[in-house]
């Protein structure tokens, strides 16, 4: 089941992750929410982040602890 956030506005966004491959070579999981559930969802937010709602439009974040 992925891990859902539902803002303040009612609607629901789904956690995903994917592994890129940046310009020098090295390889770096990004992190991002959809509203529904693609490949790479994740069941739970990883335990160095903590999940935050924008001002503006409402949309989740992941915030370093």
């Amino acid at each position: 089941m992925a891990y859902e956030f539902k803002n303040s506005r009612g609607v629901s966004y789904f956690l995903h992750s994917k592994d890129v491959l940046l310009k020098g070579g090295r390889k770096q999981t990004i992190y991002f929410f959809a509203r529904d559930v693609r490949p790479g969802a994740m069941d739970a937010v990883p335990d160095a982040y903590v999940v935050q709602e924008t001002t503006k439009t409402g949309m989740p974040i992941l915030k370093k602890k």
